[in-house]
């Protein structure tokens, strides 16, 4: 490898190898003809830990990717080669956040030009869902967010409406939304993980043909309660994980995008800070002053 740039470590939850067949490969995620393994933290890739710490004791592979690692043992599936033109401290961006954003407007939800979209959670993965749905040609983004800060940086990623639900008076979200879309999005996209929200994200989409897209992960598992008419009457609603992308076909296209100025990568880092100061980095991001903090291993 001539350049660390070239290659993109990546790992979102899953996507570690098996060799199973698919009967339709557009189907499937991930690595092409693979399936995916869910919520495996530890890591260890199925065979004896190639590290030890200074006990003995194995060091296993976070995600199986261990990114703070300066060397590290990673499965081919985790690889994907990039150009070299492209900042690492922006690259790094898209082994996560960016892409599952853009990747639910993109290829999950496939917004279409002219469509309206509501955005439940303006965090950094649903400020990238607005990024997507902005190049997709989104005419109308409703962000909805408690943060009235959020609005003003929203409108970097292409929101083009904002509402607080503190500020909504006894009225639900869902109806606030109906009112200003005369009946509804035609794209949802719930990206905090509570099934409230869930819901209601559900509940704000148009009759007939409205699509809601959780980004979210619930913490406690629940389960959602959505009207058995409405899903009767056309409405739909799905789940995913990194944005159904296939990272080593679309990552190289998102980086397309962005040396070409068309995807706004430089708006998500709000903040740099070397890796010693990585307890800084997570309070910023608890108390939501925020987005993306890049954490540079030799500054």
């Amino acid at each position: 490898m001539d350049s660390i740039k070239e290659m993109l470590l990546y790992q979102c939850f899953t996507l570690t190898v098996r060799n199973v067949e698919t009967a339709n490969p557009q189907r499937a995620t991930g690595a092409p003809g693979f399936a995916m393994i869910l919520y495996q933290t530890r890591g260890d890739m199925e065979m004896a830990s190639r590290f030890k710490d200074s006990s003995g004791e194995d060091i296993y592979h976070f995600f199986f990717v261990s990114s703070f690692s300066e060397y590290t043992v990673v499965d081919i599936a985790h690889l994907v080669k990039i150009s070299p033109e492209i900042p690492v401290d922006k690259a790094a961006l898209l082994s996560c956040c960016v892409s599952t954003g853009v990747g639910a407007a993109w290829k999950v939800a496939n917004v279409e030009e002219g469509s309206t979209v509501a955005i439940f959670g303006l965090g950094a993965v649903g400020l990238a869902v607005a990024e997507g749905a902005r190049l997709r040609g989104a005419a109308k983004i409703i962000g909805v967010d408690l943060n009235p800060e959020k609005f003003e940086i929203g409108k970097r990623f292409g929101i083009t409406d904002f509402v607080n639900p503190a500020l909504s008076e006894e009225k639900k979200i869902s109806q606030v939304i109906k009112e200003m879309t005369e009946g509804g999005v035609d794209y949802s996209f719930e990206c905090i993980g509570l099934t409230s929200l869930m819901e209601e994200a559900f509940n704000s989409t148009r009759t007939g043909s409205g699509k809601t897209v959780i980004l979210g992960m619930e913490k406690h598992m629940l389960p959602i309660s959505l009207g058995s008419h409405d899903l009767l009457r056309g409405r739909t609603v799905c789940g995913t994980l990194f944005g159904g992308l296939k990272p080593k076909l679309d990552i190289p296209i998102l980086v397309d995008s962005y040396l070409k100025k068309e995807l706004n990568l430089d708006g998500f880092v709000t903040h740099e800070l070397s890796f010693e100061e990585i307890n800084k980095a997570l309070d910023l991001l608890v108390k939501g002053e925020t987005i993306r903090c890049v954490l540079w291993m030799d500054k």
